[in-house]
């Protein structure tokens, strides 16, 4: 009789692991380890929080950069 082999445990992923993978992803730089082990040990709805986070903060940053640019231009 043979033996189960053991399935490779799985480890739940930070949530530095998961801003880090969401950044990455951002810029298109995310390695297939990383994307493989988002798959695998990633839960979908902490990406999608984390991902509307970082879209929000980005866009209220570029807001505020431009309102500082049209304030100094004197517009």
């Amino acid at each position: 009789m043979t033996e189960p082999t053991p399935s490779p445990q799985r480890h739940k992923l930070t949530f530095m692991q998961t801003v880090a993978s969401v950044l990455a992803s951002f810029f298109g730089v995310q390695s297939r380890k990383n994307r493989e082990r988002d798959f695998t040990d990633g839960n979908p709805l902490a990406f999608i929080a984390v991902g509307l986070g970082a879209t929000a903060l980005f866009v209220l940053t570029m807001w505020l950069v431009v309102k500082l640019v049209l304030h100094f231009a004197g517009a």
